[in-house]
């Protein structure tokens, strides 16, 4: 059922940015806040959603998710980018700039 609902997310018009994550990783837990200032400037134009890779082990293995945790913008369906370890928001913020852009 997630993947059915996952893949109706990415397949937006507008850039959709996946964080994958669990809850047992260290990492993962300076996520948030980087996600909030990034949501907090680009606002509707960039949908956000976290995935726990233990709870949708289906959905990280067609990613490949090797690391956690990994940040993945999707656009149409298509990955536009992808990045293991924890990224800052200044970076998100180009990535997805660049794809909003390009509509």
């Amino acid at each position: 059922m997630m993947s059915a609902k996952f893949n109706n997310i990415i397949n937006s018009k507008r850039p959709v940015l996946v964080d994958f994550y669990a809850d047992w990783c260290g990492p993962c837990k300076q996520m948030p806040p980087i996600l909030k200032e990034v949501k907090a400037e680009l606002k509707e134009s960039v949908r956000i959603i976290k995935v726990d890779v233990d709870k949708n082990p289906t959905i990280a293995t067609k990613f490949q998710i090797k690391s956690i945790p990994t940040t993945i913008i999707f656009k149409d369906g298509e990955i536009k980018w992808k990045g293991s370890g924890v990224r800052q928001a200044n970076e998100l913020k180009t990535i997805l700039r660049n794809h909003i852009k390009n509509d």
